[in-house]
C-alpha cells in the first residue's frame, strides 16, 4: 500500500493510524481462506482449510483440531466451516460447537480446553458450498438448546453435491435441538419455509426471543426490490421446552435488499441490531451499502407476518420498519458494535481491506468514520469482527487467510488535550502525567483522580444547540449553556449548495433571516449551526421536517427538528416518484451533464477531470460537490476552467480510499444526478510478461498488478534518457499493455526502470531487460512441395524467448518490374543447443510463378526488420574441394582398420549376445519374483528371548564399554573398616543429591578441555546408575540441564538441540528414556521387533548367502547384496534326527523335511536343519552347530558331508571352494542323517582368505574386500540387474516393518507412556516460555529427544533387548529400516533423483504416509490431558522401586568420585566463586578426606 505524501493534511490521520498499527500481530492459515472466527473465554478460534485453530489472544497458535469429517488440514478440499459457537456451562466448563459442510452438514460438540469430543451429529448445518447457516445456543429451564437456521436446499439442482435433505425436510429452515443429541424434534420447533429459499445472516438472542436476519435468494437478482427481513422466535411457557415462530418483519434500509453483516449492541436495558445492507445490483456505486440500526423491542413487537414461513398460529399483514441509513458507503462488508462510556462504537470492514471506526452520538448519528487500519493487499474483510476477549482494546480483523489483531484506537494522533477530548473517541483520554492522548491502559497512574481524562471531562460534553423560529423567515440559535458567544454561523445545506446567511450575534444567542427559504419537495430542510465561546466551540446539523408553514407563515406546531450527522441531506423515497422528480429536475436545469471523465482516480487526487454536457457558458456559480461516507463533510469545488459550451474542468483534492458521489450544480439549482467517483490506492505492479525486449523495441509487454485504471501513462527511464513516455492508453484495473520503445543508443544489453505516471507522481513498477537484437544466420527454402512453400530460418540462441506469435516472416520476389510479397505462417520455433529454427509455411493458390533467383526473406519483430541472407556460395565451393580429400582419408582409414577390427567385432558380438540374454533373463525373473513371491512368516516363534532389565540397561548405558557390565554385577570387596567405607559413600551420595552442587559440578566438568565426549557419556551413565532409586530427583536434574542447554543453543540454532551426544544431559536423556520406557518396550514393542528380526533372518536365508562374506541375494542393503550368484535351485531333503541324551524333551528318532539350496555349504545346511527342528518342535535339538555332522544315506554307501574334504575344488592360486549340496549331487528326496561328532573329531574348517564360496576370486566385490585380483570364470554380471532383490525383500517384510513402526507411534487405549507425555509437554512449555512460535522447532526437539536418542538406538541394536547375536548383515539391513524410521520424523521434503542411494529410494513412497502418521502421533500426545506432578512422581517412584538392588551403586559412586578428584581444584575454584556453596565445600572436603584415608588403609 502506497502512502500519500505527508504534506497532505487530509492524510495525516490515516498515516498516524498506519504508523500505530505497523506490523500488527497476526496469524496466517496455511494455504486456505478463513471460513469462520469466534472468541472464547481466553482464546481466538479460527476455522479454515478443513481445520480448527485455537490461538492465544495475541494470535500465537495454541492448538490445531481436525474435525471428525476431515482427513487432515486441507482434506477433503472444499470442506467449509459455517458454524462456530462457544458457551460456558455451569461450573465454567467451556463448550465449543462447530459445523462443517462435510457429512451432510455435520456438527461436533467439544469440551474445552481438552477438546474432548462429546458429540458428532450429521445433517445439522447446511452442506451446500454457499449455503447459509446461523445458530445461537440458549438456556431454558436449566437445559441447553441450539437454534439453527440454515439453507438446507435451494431451487437449483444440487444433487451432484450429495447433500440434498429428505423430501420431508426440504423446506426446513429453522430447527431447535437439544445440545445433548443435536437432533431436530417437532415439539422443540421445526420451522419450514414456503416456496422461496432463504439466506440467513446471523442468529441473536434478546431476552426470551431469538432473532434471525435473512433475505430471499431471489433478492440477489438485480431487479428485486423486496427488502430483507428479521424472523423472530419466542420461547414457550417455562413449563414447556422449545420455541415457536412469532413471525417476521421487513427491514427497510433505503431499498437495499441484501444483508451482509450483523451485530447486536447491548446498551443497558436497550438493545440495538446493527446491519450492513447492500443493493443487489452488481455495479459498485457510492451508495451501494449502508448501515441501519433497528431497536430490538421494535422488531419484536412488529414481527407477525408469515410471508416466507408456514405458520400454525395467527399471522398479520407484513409490517415494514423503515430506517434512514446511519452510514452510507460504497463497500461495507462487516460490522461489529460495542458500547464504551455509553457511546455506541461501530467497527466496519470494507471490501477493499479497510477497518473503519464510527462513533454515534446520543441521537444515533455518526461522526466522520476514522480509518483504523488498511490491508496492503486490499483483500476484502471477513464479515465477522470480534473484540479481544482478554483485552478489549484490540479487535480481530480477518481477511483472506490471515487474522490480524488491531488496536481499537489511535489516540496518539491527537497532539493536544483539546484535540483529544473534542474528538469524542470514548477509548481515548488525556494522560496528564505523560502529557499525551492515550488509551487508559497506556497511561501511568490512570486510576488516580486527575490521572486520565476521557470524553466525560470535555468542556462541551453536555453542550447542545437549540433552535427556535420567533418570526417568519427567521431562525434563532442558542446553546443550552448560557455563555457569551464569540462566534456564530448558520448555513442551510442542500444537495445543491450551501447558502451563507446574514447572522446577527447577541450575547448568548444569534439569529438570521432566511432570505431564500429553501424547502424541498418532501418539506425537508438541513441546517448547520456553529457556536463558539471562550472555552468551547460546537457545530451541529439539524434536519427540519414539515417546517414550510412555520418558516413561511409562522405556524410551527407540526415542525420537527432533529440533530443529524454533518453530511446528511434530505432523503428521497425509493419509488417511482423519485425518478420522476429527477427527470423533471433535469428538464428544468439550465445545464445538462453527459459524462465526467475519469471516474477512477488515485487517492492523490486529480489535477484535471473533464465534464462534458451543454450550456456551460451560460451558467454561473458552477460547483462540483463531492460526498463520501456519511458523517464526513462534502467537498464543494469551484469550476477550474470552462473550456467552451460543452466542456469544463475541475481539480479534485486528495482524499482517502472510497467511492464518492459526484454531481454538478449551477445557478443555485439542484445538483445533477449523482455519479460515482472511485478513489483508489496508488497502482502497484506484480509481474511483467515478457520481461525482456530487443533493442529495436516494439515488443508487446503485459504488466499485471492493481489499480492500473488510474494510470495516466507508462514511463521508461535509463541512465541516458529519463521519463520516456511509452503508452498513454489507460488499461483495465489489473492489466496494462504497451509496446517497448527503441533504445537506439544502446549497443549491448541494458536494464531500464519502468514507472507508472499517476497525475504528477511517478511510481516505480518493474525493471525491463533489453537484449541485443536477434541474429538470424541463414534460411532454407523448400520448393519441392510445389505449390506449397516451406521456409526454415535459423537464428542464434538468445535470452529473448521469442514466441511464434511475435514473429512475422515474408518473402519478396520480382515479377517483371514489380515486387511482390508472400506472408508466411509461422508454425513453430524449436531451440537446439547450437541454434534455433523458425519453421514457416505458405500455401499458394494461384498459378503465379516465383522467380527464386530474386527471392529475399525478411523477418519482422516489432520495430526490428531484418533481411535474412542465404548461406554463401563460397562455402559450397570449399565443401566441394575438401569433400574428395575427406572421403579419401576415410576410405584409407577404413581399409587399414577393417581387418584389425573384424575379429574383435565378432568376439564382441558374441559377448554382447550373451550379456543381453543374461540381462533379459535376470530382469524377467526379478519381475516375476516381485509379483509372485511370498514369504511364509513364522507365526509362532516361541517365547521372545528378552534380556533382563540389568543387562538391557547396561547395554544401552555402555554400548561401547562392555567391561562395565561385569563390575556392576559384582559386589564390592569387604573392607576392614566397613563403617568408614560406608560413611564415605554415604556422604558422596548425599553430596550428589544436592541439586545445586550436582548441576554446578556437571557444568564445571563440561568446561574442561580434556573432559572428552566419551567421559561425558560415561559420567552420565554412572550418574544414572547412582540415582537409579531416585528417579524423581534425576528427572529434576534432567529438567535443569535441558533448560541450560536450551539457553546455550538458542543463541546459535535452536533446531540443533539434542541432535548430537556432546553433553552430559544428552546422554542422560538417552539413559532416562531407557529406564522409563523399558516396560513399554517389553510389553508393546518387543514382540513386533523380534518378529522383524526373525523375518529378516528368514528372508536372507531364503536365497544364496556367501559363507565367506555373508553377502546375500535377498537383502535390504545394497552393500550386502550378493550379485555374483549363479543359477540355483531348491532341494528338499529328509533330515533324520536321532534320539540324543542332551535332548530330554525330544521323542524317539524323527524325520523332518528341510528345504535347502544346491548352492548352500554343508555348514549352512546344518543351520537350516537345526532351525527346522526348532520351528517344528518349539525347542532346540540339544547340540550346537559345531557338535553335529551330516551323513548322506543311500543304498550304496553312507558318506559324511563336509565343507572341505578331498573332493573340494581347488582354484587358481590354491584357493579352495567350499563344498555345497550341489557338489555332492544331492537331489530331491535324499536322506541325510544328523549325528553327534566324536569329541576328538576334526571340527569344521576356520574359513580364511584361502577359501571361497559363491564369490569367486575374479569378482570385483572380492577384490574390494580381499584386495586380490584373479582371473576367473564368472562373467557378464552387472550389479544393478539385481537391485530388484532389494525391493522384493522390502515387499516381503513390509507388513512386519509397518506393524513395528505403528506400535511405536500409536497410543494404545489413547494413552501415551508417562515419560513421553511428560517430556513432550516439558518441551512445549519451554518453547512457549522462550516465545518460540515456529512449530518446526518443537517438532525437531521432540524428534531429537525420543526417536533419535532412543528408538533408533534400539532398532539398530536388537541385542540390547533380546538374547540374540546380531550379524553384520542384519546390522546393515536394520540400518536401512532405521533410516526410513528417522525420515518419517523429518520435516524436510525429500527430493530424490535417479542417482539417490538405494536405501533412500527403497522407502521413498512410504515416507509421506509415515510423516502424516508421525504428525498425528505428536498431535495426539499434545492433545492428551496434561499430567499432574503427582502422576509423574508416582510413576517415577514405581520405576525406582522396580530397580532396587539391580546395580552395585557404590561402583558408580566411586567412578563419579574419580572424576571429582581429577578436576578437584577446578571444582573447588568454581564453588568458591559462587555464592551459597560454603557448606557444600566443607562436605566435599570431608568426602575427599574419607576417600584419601581409605586409600592409605589399602597400603597398610
Amino acid at each position: 500500500m502506497a502512502a500519500p505524501p505527508p504534506a497532505l493534511s487530509w492524510a495525516l490521520p490515516l498515516l498516524a493510524a498506519l504508523a500505530g498499527a505497523a506490523g500488527p500481530q497476526s496469524f496466517e492459515l496455511p494455504g486456505a481462506p478463513i471460513d469462520n472466527i469466534e472468541v472464547s473465554g481466553g482464546a481466538v478460534l479460527v476455522a479454515g482449510g478443513s481445520c480448527l485453530y485455537e490461538l492465544r489472544p495475541e494470535l500465537r497458535p495454541r492448538r490445531r483440531v481436525v474435525p471428525a469429517a476431515g482427513q487432515g488440514c486441507g482434506e477433503p478440499p472444499g470442506m467449509r466451516s459455517n458454524l462456530l459457537l462457544y458457551y460456558e456451562e455451569a461450573g465454567g466448563v467451556g463448550v465449543l460447537l462447530t459445523g462443517w459442510t462435510q457429512d451432510g452438514g455435520a456438527c461436533q460438540v467439544w469440551e474445552q480446553p481438552s477438546y474432548r469430543q462429546r458429540l458428532n451429529q450429521s445433517e445439522v448445518v447446511s452442506c451446500l458450498p454457499d449455503g447459509s447457516t446461523a445458530g445461537v445456543v440458549f438456556q431454558q429451564a436449566g437445559a441447553w438448546y441450539l437454534a439453527v437456521a440454515a439453507t438446507y436446499s435451494t431451487s437449483a439442482d444440487t444433487n451432484h453435491l450429495h447433500c440434498e435433505p429428505s423430501k420431508s425436510d426440504k423446506e426446513t429452515v429453522i430447527t431447535v435441538r437439544r445440545m445433548v443429541n443435536l437432533k431436530s424434534e417437532e415439539e422443540l420447533g421445526i420451522i419450514k419455509r414456503r416456496e422461496e429459499p432463504l439466506h440467513f445472516v446471523d442468529a441473536l438472542q434478546w431476552g426470551d426471543h431469538l432473532f434471525f436476519p435473512y433475505y430471499t435468494l431471489k433478492a440477489r437478482l438485480g431487479n428485486n426490490t423486496e427488502p430483507p427481513s428479521m424472523a423472530v422466535l419466542r420461547q414457550l411457557r417455562s413449563s414447556e421446552s422449545g420455541l415457536t415462530l412469532q413471525g417476521h418483519v421487513y427491514l427497510d434500509c433505503g431499498c437495499r435488499s441484501l444483508i451482509i453483516s450483523s451485530s447486536l449492541v447491548r446498551q443497558g436495558e436497550r438493545g440495538w441490531w446493527v446491519g450492513v445492507f447492500r443493493h443487489s445490483r452488481s455495479a459498485k456505486a457510492w451508495n451501494t451499502t449502508a448501515v441501519c440500526i433497528f431497536g430490538m423491542e421494535e422488531m419484536k413487537e412488529q414481527a407477525c407476518a408469515s410471508t416466507h414461513f408456514n405458520m400454525n398460529g395467527k399471522s398479520c399483514e407484513p409490517q415494514s420498519i423503515k430506517k434512514l441509513p446511519t452510514l452510507i458507503h460504497s463497500g461495507l462488508v462487516a460490522v461489529y458494535g460495542t458500547v464504551v462510556l455509553n457511546r455506541i462504537v461501530l467497527f466496519l470492514g470494507t471490501d477493499d481491506g479497510q477497518l473503519l471506526k464510527a462513533i454515534l452520538n446520543e441521537d444515533m448519528k455518526s461522526n466522520c468514520p476514522e480509518v483504523l487500519y488498511e490491508i496492503e493487499e486490499e483483500t476484502s474483510i471477513f464479515p465477522k469482527l470480534r473484540l479481544d476477549p482478554v483485552n478489549n482494546n484490540y479487535i480481530y480483523l480477518s481477511s483472506a487467510n490471515k487474522v490480524r489483531r488491531i488496536p481499537v484506537a489511535n489516540c496518539g494522533r491527537f497532539a493536544s488535550e483539546q484535540e483529544c477530548l473534542s474528538a469524542k473517541d470514548p477509548y481515548c483520554g488525556w494522560c496528564s502525567l505523560n502529557r499525551r492522548c492515550t488509551l487508559k491502559e497506556n497511561c501511568t497512574h490512570s486510576n488516580s483522580i486527575n490521572g486520565w481524562y476521557n470524553i466525560s471531562h470535555a468542556p462541551d460534553k453536555d453542550l447542545k444547540i437549540l433552535l427556535s423560529f420567533p418570526a417568519k423567515y427567521q431562525v434563532v440559535v442558542t446553546a443550552n449553556v448560557s455563555k457569551i458567544l464569540t462566534f456564530c454561523m448558520i448555513k442551510i445545506v442542500t444537495a445543491v449548495e450551501t447558502f451563507y446567511e446574514n447572522v446577527v450575534l447577541k450575547n448568548s444567542s444569534c439569529f438570521c433571516n432566511l432570505t431564500t427559504p429553501m424547502i424541498t419537495d418532501n418539506d425537508c430542510l438541513v441546517l448547520e449551526a456553529s457556536l463558539s465561546s471562550s472555552s468551547w466551540n460546537i457545530t451541529q446539523t439539524f434536519q427540519l421536517k414539515n417546517c414550510s408553514r412555520c418558516i413561511h407563515k409562522g405556524e410551527c406546531a407540526s415542525c420537527e427538528w432533529i440533530r443529524v450527522s454533518p453530511a446528511t441531506t434530505c432523503q428521497d423515497d425509493c419509488n417511482a416518484t423519485a425518478s420522476k422528480r429527477i427527470t423533471t429536475a433535469q428538464k428544468t436545469e439550465h445545464i445538462s451533464i453527459q459524462s465526467i471523465e475519469p471516474l477512477w482516480i488515485s487517492t492523490l487526487g486529480k489535477s484535471e477531470i473533464t465534464v462534458k454536457g451543454e450550456n456551460f457558458t451560460r451558467a454561473s456559480g458552477i460547483k462540483l460537490i463531492l460526498t463520501g461516507i456519511t458523517g464526513c463533510k462534502p467537498d464543494v469545488i469551484k469550476v477550474r476552467n470552462v473550456l467552451n459550451d460543452t466542456q469544463m474542468t475541475f481539480a479534485l483534492p486528495p482524499t482517502r480510499k472510497e467511492a464518492k458521489s459526484i454531481c454538478i450544480q449551477a445557478n443555485g439549482k439542484k445538483c445533477s444526478p449523482p455519479m460515482t467517483l472511485h478513489y483508489v490506492s496508488l497502482p502497484s505492479c506484480y509481474r511483467i510478461t515478457p520481461n525482456t525486449s530487443w533493442i529495436s523495441g516494439g515488443r508487446k509487454i503485459t504488466t499485471t498488478g492493481r489499480n492500473f485504471n488510474v494510470v495516466d501513462s507508462v514511463i521508461i527511464s535509463d541512465d541516458q534518457r529519463s521519463n520516456l513516455t511509452v503508452s498513454r492508453c489507460p488499461g483495465n484495473a489489473s492489466e496494462y499493455h504497451y509496446l517497448t520503445p527503441s533504445l537506439s543508443h544502446a549497443t549491448e544489453g541494458k536494464v531500464v526502470d519502468m514507472m507508472l505516471k499517476v497525475d504528477t507522481t511517478f511510481i516505480p513498477c518493474v525493471k525491463l531487460h533489453y537484449q541485443p537484437d536477434p541474429v538470424f544466420i541463414n534460411y532454407q527454402l523448400h520448393t519441392e512441395l510445389d505449390p506449397d512453400l516451406e521456409l526454415k530460418i535459423y537464428k542464434e540462441n538468445d535470452n529473448l524467448n521469442i514466441s511464434k506469435t511475435e514473429v512475422e516472416v515474408y518473402l519478396s520476389y520480382m515479377t517483371g518490374a514489380q515486387t511482390k510479397k508472400i506472408w508466411f505462417s509461422v508454425q513453430n520455433i524449436t531451440k537446439k543447443p547450437d541454434r534455433s529454427t523458425i519453421l514457416c509455411k505458405f500455401k499458394r493458390e494461384g498459378t503465379d510463378k516465383i522467380d527464386f533467383s530474386t527471392v529475399k526473406v525478411f523477418v519482422k519483430l516489432g520495430n526490428f526488420e531484418h533481411e535474412v541472407k542465404p548461406t554463401s556460395s563460397h562455402i559450397y565451393l570449399y565443401v566441394l574441394i575438401l569433400l574428395p580429400i575427406v572421403v579419401g582419408v576415410i576410405i584409407a582409414a577404413f581399409i587399414v582398420t577393417r581387418y584389425k577390427s573384424k575379429e574383435l567385432t565378432r568376439k564382441q558380438s558374441q559377448q554382447l549376445e550373451l550379456l543381453e540374454y543374461e540381462i533379459r533373463k535376470e530382469i524377467r525373473e526379478g519381475f516375476a519374483e516381485l509379483q509372485m513371491d511370498e514369504l511364509d512368516v513364522v507365526d509362532s516363534f516361541g517365547t521372545v528371548p528378552f534380556l533382563d532389565y540389568k543387562h538391557f540397561a547396561l547395554r544401552t548405558f555402555f554400548p561401547e564399554s562392555g567391561g562395565f557390565a561385569s563390575i556392576f554385577s559384582e559386589e564390592m570387596p569387604q573392607s576392614r573398616d566397613q563403617t568408614s567405607k560406608d560413611e564415605s559413600f554415604n556422604m558422596l551420595h548425599a553430596l550428589i543429591c544436592n541439586k545445586n552442587f550436582l548441576v554446578t559440578l556437571i557444568h564445571t566438568l563440561e568446561k574442561q578441555k580434556n573432559f572428552s565426549v566419551k567421559d561425558r557419556c560415561l559420567f552420565a551413565s554412572f550418574l544414572t546408575i547412582a540415582l537409579q532409586t531416585k528417579l524423581v530427583y534425576l528427572t529434576h536434574i534432567l529438567e535443569v540441564l535441558t533448560r541450560d542447554l536450551m539457553e546455550q543453543s538458542s543463541n546459535v540454532q535452536p533446531k540443533l538441540l539434542l541432535r548430537r551426544t556432546e553433553s552430559v544431559v544428552e546422554k542422560l536423556l538417552t539413559n532416562w528414556m531407557s529406564v522409563c520406557l523399558s516396560g513399554f518396550l517389553r510389553e508393546t514393542i518387543g514382540e513386533p521387533f523380534y518378529l522383524l528380526v526373525t523375518t529378516l533372518n528368514q528372508r536372507i536365508n531364503k536365497g544364496p548367502v556367501d559363507a565367506i562374506t555373508c553377502k546375500a541375494l535377498y537383502t535390504l542393503n545394497e552393500d550386502w547384496l550378493l550379485w555374483q550368484v549363479s543359477e540355483f535351485k531348491t532341494v528338499t531333503v529328509n533330515i533324520i534326527f536321532e534320539k540324543i541324551p542332551e535332548n530330554e524333551s525330544g521323542d524317539a528318532c524323527q524325520t523332518i523335511q528341510v528345504n535347502v539350496l544346491d548352492c548352500d555349504t554343508i555348514g549352512q545346511a546344518k543351520e537350516k536343519s537345526l532351525q527346522a527342528f526348532f520351528n517344528k518342535n518349539g525347542f532346540l535339538y540339544g547340540l550346537q552347530l559345531d557338535e553335529i555332522g551330516l551323513e548322506l544315506v543311500s543304498e550304496e554307501q553312507q558318506r559324511e558331508l563336509l565343507d572341505i574334504d578331498g573332493s573340494s575344488e581347488v582354484m587358481e592360486d590354491g584357493i579352495r571352494k567350499l563344498n555345497t549340496i550341489g557338489h555332492y549331487e544331492i537331489s530331491n528326496g535324499a536322506t541325510i542323517k544328523v549325528f553327534k561328532k566324536k569329541a576328538n573329531s576334526r571340527s569344521d574348517v576356520d574359513y580364511s582368505d584361502e577359501h571361497c564360496h559363491l564369490i569367486l576370486p575374479d569378482s570385483e566385490a572380492n577384490k574390494d574386500v580381499k584386495g586380490a585380483g584373479h582371473k576367473g570364470k564368472q562373467k557378464f554380471k552387472v550389479k544393478e540387474m539385481y537391485l530388484t532383490k532389494l525391493l522384493s525383500t522390502k515387499v516381503a517384510i513390509h507388513s512386519v516393518v509397518e506393524k513395528l513402526f505403528r506400535s511405536i507411534w500409536s497410543l494404545p487405549n489413547n494413552k501415551a507412556p508417562v515419560a513421553i507425555k511428560y517430556f513432550f509437554d516439558f518441551l512445549d512449555a519451554q518453547a512457549e516460555s522462550k516465545k518460540i512460535t515456529d512449530p518446526d522447532v518443537v517438532h525437531i526437539w521432540k524428534t531429537n529427544s525420543l526417536p533419535l536418542r532412543f528408538w533408533v538406538n534400539i532398532l539398530k541394536n536388537p541385542q540390547f533387548v533380546f538374547d540374540i547375536k546380531k550379524t553384520s548383515h542384519i546390522d546393515g539391513c536394520l540400518s536401512v529400516i532405521a533410516q526410513a524410521f528417522m525420515d518419517a520424523f523429518s520435516l524436510a521434503e525429500q527430493t530424490l533423483g535417479k542417482e539417490a542411494p538405494t536405501n533412500k529410494l527403497l522407502y521413498a513412497k512410504d515416507i509421506p504416509l509415515y510423516k502424516k502418521e508421525v504428525k498425528a502421533y505428536y498431535k495426539a500426545i499434545r492433545d492428551l490431558p496434561p499430567l499432574t506432578t503427582a502422576e509423574v512422581e508416582e510413576f517415577l517412584a514405581q520405576e525406582s522401586k522396580k530397580h532396587e538392588n539391580e546395580f552395585n551403586e557404590k561402583v558408580a559412586l566411586f567412578e563419579i568420585y574419580k572424576y571429582i578428584v581429577k578436576y578437584y581444584d577446578e571444582i573447588v575454584s568454581k564453588l568458591e566463586r559462587e555464592r551459597g556453596f560454603e557448606e557444600v565445600q566443607k562436605q566435599l572436603q570431608q568426602v575427599k578426606a574419607l576417600f584419601d584415608e581409605k586409600k592409605k588403609c589399602k597400603w597398610h
